[in-house]
């Protein structure tokens, strides 16, 4: 599935607050990543953005196989290659004062690392909710993608940016 197209331009949206209210009506907690609950209920409170979809980011490996693994990489010399399921979350964002200054800290999140992540929208998720963006943490190489296929060494790379990513996104609260 293609998850990147350039940022657009916030647009008016006069059913944001009916979309935002049954959106948040039909989340709950057991829909989220565990590690990331918080968060998502965090931003859920703001009223300029509400959360669409998100993905703590997974792991799998040899010897793991759990797409939905929550658990640290290992440090051992037995791995070569790892399978990344992408981190990242989706927001709708309300176009105002208070939304574009939201917008601008989360385009801020990519300074962390901008060659692993991107501030973007996808086509198909803006076709079904304008303003929505993805904030991402995945190899540029790999951004139009929600997988990819990473060596060890940059697999513990990649998850030291994504906790660094979720650190930073706590930090706006």
């Amino acid at each position: 599935m293609e998850t990147y197209a350039e940022q657009k331009e916030l647009v008016g949206n006069p059913l944001y607050q009916d979309q935002r209210q049954k959106s948040l009506a039909d989340l709950n907690n057991d829909m989220i990543d565990a590690p990331i609950v918080d968060l998502i209920n965090n931003f859920n409170r703001l009223p300029h953005c509400f959360t669409l979809q998100s993905c703590y980011g997974h792991f799998v490996y040899n010897g793991q196989s759990d797409h939905h693994n929550l658990d640290p990489l290992p440090i051992t010399d037995t791995i070569s290659r790892v399978e990344y399921r992408i981190a990242y979350i989706c927001f709708c964002i309300e176009n105002s004062s208070a939304g574009r200054g939201f917008l601008k800290i989360l385009n801020g999140i990519t300074d962390i690392d901008p060659k692993n992540i991107q501030l973007c929208c996808a086509e198909w998720f803006w076709k079904k909710q304008v303003n929505s963006y993805s904030l991402q943490v995945e190899p540029d190489r790999f951004k139009r993608q929600d997988t990819a296929e990473l060596d060890y060494k940059e697999a513990l790379r990649i998850e030291k940016i994504r906790n660094e990513f979720y650190i930073k996104l706590r930090d706006i609260f």
